[in-house]
């Protein structure tokens, strides 16, 4: 029934002569939900009568060329429907209570022989309505991981996006552990089947939820891990690709949240001053102040994200699914079996090996028929042997026993470093030598050192760069190691590595006695402190006191300015005959030259000794006028202190 039967059939239910429309009835029915509940009821009658036929082809496998399923109109009229349903139902919540699961079921059962179109629509009505929360997550989490296996590729990226979203927009604010744990059992169950193809989509959308940090836990992490076991080849393939190559993927993450709903689609070139924030606003209209604040907000949400991200990449924590392992010894030695069992092609081998050496050295583990594994393949035209000797490098920890690794690092000098070898590959043969003993000094002896020390001299730069940078190592770790020329200035002239098994106990915390400092310190600090504020208080209150006899003071000041005033007429008089005949008595000193010797036979004149004795009187004279004038000062301080009282 195409948009005219629909017509026709509204203009049967007792409507005005108007055509209506799926989404004019759609906007009406928003609006008015009761006045068009016949509509909906005629439009869910319709939906009814062409979901039996589709169940009935369904069930029956019919797919002829002339049958139902190739009529384009049956299907889109069915599709039109769905999608209608889907947007009213949150307004007729008793009539359609139904609906979703008629749409799942339909999807569920006949979701092969669906035509590709109106599968999407069916899918798509049904993600709004998980959307819009009428449906729960987990009842129709199956059934979309199912729906990316059809071999649709609109239909498969349709579904996996929503898996991926609806989840991710669940734990947005907080993280409801009880539900994250229901779905999560449901895709690792899906994960332990045998169909390859649903089991490697569930992996897929692990891996995308792990990698975005939305389930990043434990039980994640051993899931993915646990993937490497798993009977198919893609499967474990993938799970492998997805461990080593974790930081990759990290590293491509911005090109991917590029594209999400939560992250910015464009990075709004807005530069942050002053001026653009005054103008945010201040000025313009009321709708010109909103643009501008929104644009200065997606530009502060974009500087803000691109400094979280260059944090994370400057900062050195290694973080690797690795980490979450929770039996560590049993997931290299079972990899490791099968690794010496399979006939996988050379890539997967190496794959598997590399994973094994970071599982070893990223839990210390000790691994040891390993290393004579590895040895095998120690020959400088073997395929990517780079690769190899960074596994055989990354295996390598000093809790493995040097004699287990002895005879692999002999294999890497013997076949490496000569004299016949390439200087690529004695440069390679050094540069793996210097990481090994980097981890593992104990395996290097002094004639073998001092013998690869003479590749300094190489004419090959890259040969002789990789030689000084073994020596620079060992100055370091051993000295005594090298020759006297060679050592250069040590750091420790004493130093030598650990033996194997020795560890450095602390007896005591490492620092504790500066933290003894600081308290002393701020003991002292509070002290000074104290002391401040006191004599700070004692100040004020001599300040108050001094004010005080200052007041107290003015009028004998004023009486004794008085009686100077008067009394200096006589003293002058007095002073002007007491110098004359002070100066006629020098007179006569000078023409008598009267000298007096004191006892140490010192000469020193009379009118010295007068002088001294007149000055010794006006000092005397000056102590007691100080003395009474402080009696003043004192005998003020406790009148005042009287009248306080």
């Amino acid at each position: 029934m195409g948009p005219d039967g629909v017509a026709e059939a509204l203009l049967a239910s007792g409507r005005s002569a108007e055509k209506l429309s799926l989404p004019l009835l759609q906007s009406k029915m928003k609006c008015d939900p009761e006045g068009y509940e016949s509509e909906l009821l005629l439009l869910y009658n319709q939906f009814n009568s062409s979901l039996e036929l589709f169940r009935r082809q369904a069930n029956m496998n019919f797919s002829s060329v002339s049958g139902i399923g190739s009529d384009p109109t049956v299907a889109k009229d069915l599709g039109d429907r769905a999608t209608f349903l889907s947007h009213v139902t949150p307004f007729y919540p008793k009539h359609l209570a139904d609906f979703p699961s008629k749409l799942a079921d339909l999807l569920r059962d006949a979701a092969r022989t669906l035509p590709s179109g109106l599968r999407c629509n069916l899918a798509q009505a049904l993600i709004l309505l998980t959307n819009r929360k009428i449906v729960d997550v987990g009842e129709t989490l199956s059934l979309f991981m199912e729906l990316q296996t059809l071999g649709d590729r609109t239909l498969k990226m349709l579904a996996f996006d929503h898996v991926v979203h609806s989840i991710r927009r669940m734990n947005q604010n907080h993280k409801n552990e009880a539900k994250n744990r229901a779905l999560q059992n449901v895709l690792f169950d899906i994960l332990q089947k045998e169909d390859e193809e649903l089991a490697k989509r569930v992996l897929v959308t692990l891996c995308e939820l792990h990698r975005r940090k939305v389930w990043f836990d434990e039980r994640t992490a051993n899931a993915i891990c646990t993937a490497s076991f798993h009977p198919a080849s893609r499967i474990m393939i993938a799970a492998l690709s997805f461990l080593l190559d974790y930081e990759k993927i990290q590293n491509d993450d911005d090109s991917d949240d590029s594209g999400s709903d939560d992250e910015m689609t464009e990075s709004p070139q807005v530069v942050l001053s002053r001026e653009t924030v005054y103008k945010a606003n201040h000025q313009g209209t009321a709708a010109s102040k909103k643009k501008k604040k929104a644009k200065l907000q997606r530009a502060m949400r974009s500087m803000k994200r691109q400094q979280r991200l260059s944090s994370e990449r400057n900062s050195n924590s290694y973080y690797s699914p690795l980490n979450h392992l929770k039996d560590a010894q049993g997931f290299a030695e079972k990899l490791f079996s099968r690794l010496k069992n399979c006939n996988e092609r050379f890539e997967v081998k190496m794959m598997m090996l590399k994973l094994i050496a970071r599982t070893v050295g990223l839990h210390r583990l000790i691994l040891l028929d390993l290393y004579p594994f590895l040895q095998k393949y120690i020959q400088p035209h073997q395929r990517d042997i780079t690769n190899l000797l960074a596994a055989v490098v990354q295996a390598c920890h000093d809790m493995v026993p040097p004699d287990a690794v002895e005879p692999l690092f002999k294999q890497i000098v013997n076949q490496f470093v000569h004299d016949r070898s390439r200087p690529e590959a004695i440069t390679v043969g050094l540069n793996a030598v210097r990481e090994i003993c980097m981890r593992m000094p104990l395996l290097m002896n002094e004639d073998l050192l001092q013998d690869l020390a003479l590749y300094k001299k190489s004419r090959e730069k890259a040969v002789s760069v990789a030689a000084r940078s073994l020596i620079g190592l060992f100055r370091e770790v051993c000295p005594s190691l090298l020759v006297k020329k060679d050592r250069g200035r040590p750091i420790d002239p004493k130093a030598r590595p650990k033996a194997y098994g020795e560890v450095n106990v602390a007896t005591d915390v490492p620092g504790v006695e500066l933290l003894q400092m600081i308290d002393n310190d701020d003991e002292q600090e509070n002290d000074h402190s104290d002391d401040s504020a006191c004599s700070v208080s004692d100040n004020d209150q001599e300040n108050e006191l001094m004010t005080i006899n200052d007041d107290g003071d003015i009028d004998d000041d004023e009486n004794q300015l008085c009686s100077d005033d008067t009394g200096s007429d006589d003293d002058e008089a007095e002073d002007n005959d007491v110098i004359s005949e002070d100066e006629d008595e020098r007179g006569s000193d000078y023409e008598g030259g009267v000298s007096v010797s004191d006892a140490d036979g010192v000469e020193v004149k009379e009118d010295d000794v007068e002088d001294s004795e007149q000055d010794d009187e006006e000092d005397g004279n000056v102590s007691e006028h100080e003395e009474n004038d402080d009696l003043h000062s004192f005998s003020d301080d406790e009148m005042w202190r009287q009248k306080v009282h």
